[in-house]
């Protein structure tokens, strides 16, 4: 971005709304407390902006085909919606290392900007490749039309059905009822049925949010946990739920048809950015913008990925659906130290581990893990191109973990400037208001209440 447009969009005009900065001295300590505990942390000099603009209190987060399926802690359109049209404006390749349902993949398109993403969850990516992928409405609704017929008339013949092979759920008498069981069993083998691709994965995407909302599981949990009362609630109306995803996924596939500019299209990978980024898909220098919400880190106490998807996983037949958590960024915990390129997370390792050494090593494993990924990352963009991080800060052990100013950090350490960093408040994200760090029953903790929108550019 040329620099006369950067002054531009930092001046305050009367009609924005209040902004808050802050700024520090080049080495700030921030004194923290636990009971018997005191210590002290350090943070380098970092330029960060609190814009209440950025809340999007009252915005429809679930326009277009963002409507298609709930997934814990989704970045919400409006907010990669402004940094494309920020930074994106000359962009022809968008690229999302840690893509989810993709959020940003899903607005680069409808910018006419081509975007790649990659993820590990096959759940995710069944989501993201579905929610981008053009469908032809007459067909679709073809299928539609026979999808409510044949339902119909099994609703009345369910007790007559009994031979009905069931895919590997673990412990599926747990969370299913045998009723529920059978009329899933229905449903997938109609949606196998399916030959056209792009809308077999349309009804599988509805068929996914219909698995959990028909199962034992606790109610606005991410975590397997089942509800206590199940004994005591109603039976799911099986057939209706999934009318219902269908009906509404359709609505949010026509708006997002209409609001497309071009015949912009998006390609879903699953390889791990941890890893490597093979050049085949993705040459070094060809990536004119990165939009992406990286995991919050440790996926066992924070965000469970893993755990939130395992049940659909497992009936659409995915492997390893129950080893997603381990694989995923920090999952292979460490036993050994390692000196980061961030003396501000080394600060942050040292303090927790003097609070407990086997606690600590879930920070490491994340953060060389994270540290990897965005080595391997800042290759794929263009000079002046630019990496745009939608970050949360952890607290472990009583510790804030200053995830923006590390990421920035790391950046620094690919040669990027770090530009801004802006703050805004979590009133929409779809994350719990408390957590279990020590995966103690009883023992919790309030979660992430801000995201940091950190701004890189390549030199």
């Amino acid at each position: 971005m040329k620099k006369n447009a950067t002054n531009t969009r930092n001046k305050k005009s009367k009609n924005e709304p209040k902004k808050y900065n802050q700024k520090r001295k080049k080495v700030v300590s921030k004194r923290l407390r636990e009971p018997e505990v005191e210590y002290e942390i350090k943070y380098i000099k970092a330029k960060k902006t609190f814009d209440e603009s950025w809340d999007f209190k009252k915005s429809n987060t679930k326009e277009y085909t963002h409507c298609f399926h709930s997934y814990p802690a989704m970045m919400i359109p409006q907010v990669a919606r402004r940094i494309i049209e920020n930074y994106g404006k000359n962009a022809k390749m968008l690229f999302d290392p840690y893509c989810g349902t993709g959020t940003s993949l899903l607005e680069a398109n409808i910018k006419g900007i081509n975007a790649i993403g990659t993820d590990i969850n096959p759940l995710a990516r069944l989501i993201a490749s579905t929610k981008t992928t053009k469908i032809d409405i007459q067909v679709l609704d073809l299928f539609l039309h026979d999808f409510i017929n044949t339902f119909f008339y099994i609703n009345f013949q369910i007790e007559n059905i009994k031979s009905l092979v069931l895919p590997n759920v673990k412990n599926i008498d747990f969370w299913f009822s045998k009723s529920v069981q059978k009329k899933l069993g229905l449903l997938l083998n109609y949606i196998e049925n399916i030959k056209d691709i792009s809308i077999k994965n349309f009804f599988k995407v509805a068929f996914s949010e219909t698995v959990r909302e028909t199962s034992f599981v606790k109610p606005g949990e991410f975590k397997l946990v089942r509800r206590k009362n199940f004994n005591n609630v109603s039976e799911p109306d099986v057939f209706g739920i999934m009318n219902l995803k269908l009906s509404r996924n359709r609505q949010g596939l026509i708006e997002f048809e209409k609001a497309k500019v071009n015949d912009s299209h998006t390609f879903i990978y699953d390889f791990n950015t941890v890893n490597s980024i093979p050049t085949e898909i993705l040459p070094s220098n060809s990536v004119d913008l990165i939009v992406t919400s990286p995991p919050y880190g440790d996926s066992r106490t924070t965000v469970a990925y893993g755990q939130y998807s395992r049940l659909a996983n497992e009936w659409l037949g995915y492997k390893e659906a129950s080893n997603i958590d381990n694989i995923l960024m920090g999952g292979e915990r460490r036993k050994h130290t390692h000196k980061f390129k961030s003396e501000i997370l080394n600060d942050v390792i040292s303090t927790i581990q003097k609070q407990d050494k086997e606690r600590v090593r879930d920070v490491i494993s994340f953060y060389e893990d994270y540290e990897k990924s965005i080595n391997n990352v800042s290759t794929t963009l263009k000079k002046g191109a630019f990496a745009c991080y939608v970050v949360g800060n952890r607290t472990v052990k009583g510790v804030n973990i200053p995830t923006d100013e590390i990421t920035a950090e790391l950046f620094k350490e690919n040669n990027f400037e770090h530009l801004e960093t802006i703050i805004r408040n979590i009133p929409n994200k779809r994350m719990p208001s408390k957590n279990s760090p020590t995966n103690i029953v009883g023992e919790t903790a309030s979660t992430i209440k801000n995201e940091f929108i950190v701004i890189c550019q390549k030199q």
